[in-house]
Parts: C-alpha cells; sequence; structure tokens
C-alpha cells in the first residue's frame, strides 16, 4: 500500500505517522502491541500516580517486558512529569522515568522501546535523566509557549493536544484546529497533533497544519485490541453521545472526562476535614482503575476525548492504522483533483 512518509516515520523506523496516546493508570500492553504491530506507535502506560515509587518502577518494567514479548516493534512508554512548588519532578516520575531509562540498558529492549513520553509539566527535569539513553524524547504541550520550552530543553519531538483531548486537559483552552498552526509554526521539531483526531480525515489535516503525525487516544480504546480494560468502558464510549463530556479538576489541573457518581463522591472526600492531597491523588488513582480495571461506570472516573460522541463502533487496530493511512492519501488526494487552474476553467 502507498505510504506516508514524514520526520516521525523516519526517525522511528516505522511505517504510519499514527500514535498511540498515553492512557492509563490502568495497563495498555497489549493495546500499545497492536498499535505498534500495526505499523504505528503504541504507548505503554504507568501503573499509576499513588504507587509507592519502587514497586510501581518494578511493575512498569514487568510492563515494559510485557510488551517486548508481543511486538518486536518500537513502542513507547508515557509518563506525566509535572513539578512540586519547588520545580522538583515527583518522587513517583523520577521512578519511572529512570526505569525506563535502566531498561534500554538491556540490547534486546533497547530494540523495541525507541520513545518516552512526557506530559503534564516542563521536560527540563526528567530531560536531564533522559538525555544520553539513546531514547527518543517527545513531550507533550497545550500551548505554544510551552512548544518552543520544551523545544529549548533539548526535547525531539512535540505533542501538541488541543482542547478536545480526553484525560488531562489545559486550564487555558487552545483548540486543535488553532493550536496545530501556531505550534508547527513555533518549532523546527517534528510536532505530533493531538485532540478530535478520529480517522484519515484528521490525519491528512494534521499534515496539513504542518504536523508529521497524529495521536489518538479514545479511538483506540474503543477498539477490540483493549483487552486490559473492561468491556463496559468500550461500551460507555460508544453510548457517548455530542456534548456528553465534562471537566473535573484532577491531579495536573483540568481533566476531560464522562459524568459518573465518581465525580459528586470526590467532591464530598474533598470537602472532608484534614483530608491530604495524598489522599486525593489516592481516591483518583483508584477511581480511575476502578473504572478501567472493574468497568464500574459509576463509581469509577472515566477519561475521554470529545470524539467520543462520534464513535459507532469497535475498532481492530491491525486494519484501522493501516486504513486510517489509505483513508488519509485519499483525501489528500482528492482534493488535489479540486484544484483547477484558471486557464482550464476558462476553456
Amino acid at each position: 500500500m502507498p505510504r506516508l512518509t514524514t520526520r516521525f516515520t523516519q526517525m522511528l523506523g516505522i511505517e504510519h505517522p499514527v500514535m498511540q496516546e498515553g492512557l492509563g493508570p490502568y495497563k495498555t500492553v497489549a493495546l500499545a502491541a497492536a498499535v505498534s504491530n500495526a505499523g504505528g506507535l503504541g504507548t505503554v502506560s504507568i501503573p499509576g500516580i499513588s504507587e509507592e515509587p519502587r514497586a510501581g518502577a518494578a511493575k512498569l518494567r514487568g510492563y515494559i517486558d510485557a510488551a517486548c514479548a508481543m511486538t518486536t516493534k518500537p513502542f513507547a512508554v508515557n509518563i506525566p512529569v509535572g513539578t512540586d512548588k519547588h520545580g522538583n519532578v515527583p518522587a513517583f516520575s523520577s521512578a519511572y522515568v529512570q526505569a525506563v531509562v535502566d531498561a534500554v540498558k538491556d540490547s534486546e529492549v533497547a530494540k523495541r522501546l525507541r520513545v518516552i513520553t512526557t506530559s503534564a509539566g516542563a521536560p527540563a527535569a526528567a530531560r536531564r535523566m533522559i538525555e544520553g539513553s539513546g531514547l527518543i524524547h517527545i513531550h507533550k504541550v497545550g500551548g505554544t509557549r510551552q512548544a518552543q520550552r520544551a523545544e529549548a530543553d533539548g526535547v525531539d519531538m512535540i505533542i501538541a493536544s488541543g482542547y478536545e483531548a480526553g484525560g488531562h486537559t489545559h486550564a487555558r483552552p487552545v483548540h486543535t484546529f488553532v493550536l496545530g498552526p501556531s505550534v508547527t509554526e513555533a518549532v523546527s521539531i517534528p510536532v505530533i497533533l493531538a485532540g478530535g483526531v478520529r480517522d484519515g480525515r484528521g490525519l491528512a489535516a494534521a499534515l496539513s497544519m504542518g504536523a508529521e503525525a497524529v495521536a489518538l487516544g479514545t479511538r483506540f480504546v474503543a477498539s477490540h485490541d483493549n483487552p486490559d480494560w473492561h468491556p463496559n468502558y468500550a461500551a460507555r464510549i460508544l453510548a457517548a453521545r455530542e456534548g456528553d463530556d465534562t471537566l473535573f479538576q484532577a491531579l495536573y489541573g483540568p481533566s476531560r472526562i464522562l459524568p459518573s457518581r465518581a465525580i459528586d463522591e470526590l467532591h464530598e472526600f474533598e470537602s472532608r476535614p484534614g483530608i491530604t492531597e495524598e489522599a486525593l491523588t489516592r481516591f483518583k488513582d483508584e477511581r480511575l482503575i476502578a473504572a478501567q480495571r472493574d468497568g464500574d461506570m459509576q463509581g469509577g472516573i472515566l477519561p475521554c476525548g470529545q470524539i467520543a460522541g462520534a464513535l459507532a463502533e469497535l475498532i481492530h487496530v491491525a486494519q484501522f492504522v493501516p486504513g486510517m493511512v489509505r483513508e488519509a492519501i485519499a483525501v489528500i488526494q482528492e482534493l488535489q483533483a479540486r484544484v483547477v487552474s484558471r486557464h482550464v476553467q476558462r476553456q
């Protein structure tokens, strides 16, 4: 089949400019392997943000080894690296980053684990840990100045994530069609566009805005290739309608979700005297996992992008990824065919 070759595909040595977003906190090993096997870039998510750092790092290494057993192709690990008020990366983030850096010291792992993606804060502190590891460092931003800062900090690529995206989004909303061209104009490194992309039309649009690839989250969750998550979650995504999504205050700012009883329970929990940030973090982590692992659609918290209202069926990743590229190529070719010169029109 014809291919779309970009700096993203060339730097990673993969077939298609399609990436699976970091999800979680429950594991995404099988999904990541499926996306990579389909020619895109799959992403393994961390076990959670309330794990004891050493235990969490050991569990993440287990995820990495499991992914290596399921694919021979490149994949990524995503780690949030928001900093505290003193500018330090939290202990769990440092432990997870170090686990990834240590993992690629194994040459067999390094053939597959090619990318680390960071999010939820400035990348500088994590960058110091990653530099020299051989990993390609991709950092996620929600604004143009953040993208410029990340490039100055030395990252290799940017994910520009518009306000439509699920999970953590931005306190100052900038939508994808505004953010994409602004970021691609402002930086020289490759840009991956995320937020509101669900098919080849979105990929074609992203390329037209100067992006080198797209990243999708919700679309891949609603698939036959995400067996680690409870099927109730995918079913809830398919049942969503346009406008059903809402926001709540997560660890790193607003997070886009589908409504559930858990948010009312969170507000009640927050109002209790003496509740600590640690207790709130654990509550949120546990409720996210309750939805993803256990299928609790009322007591759980359900991150979800706005594209949920446009999805009607589960996909098979092996067919979807190359099919998305074929659709994007067809869209580009159709648009080219519509371009008619004045000379031809006059005839």
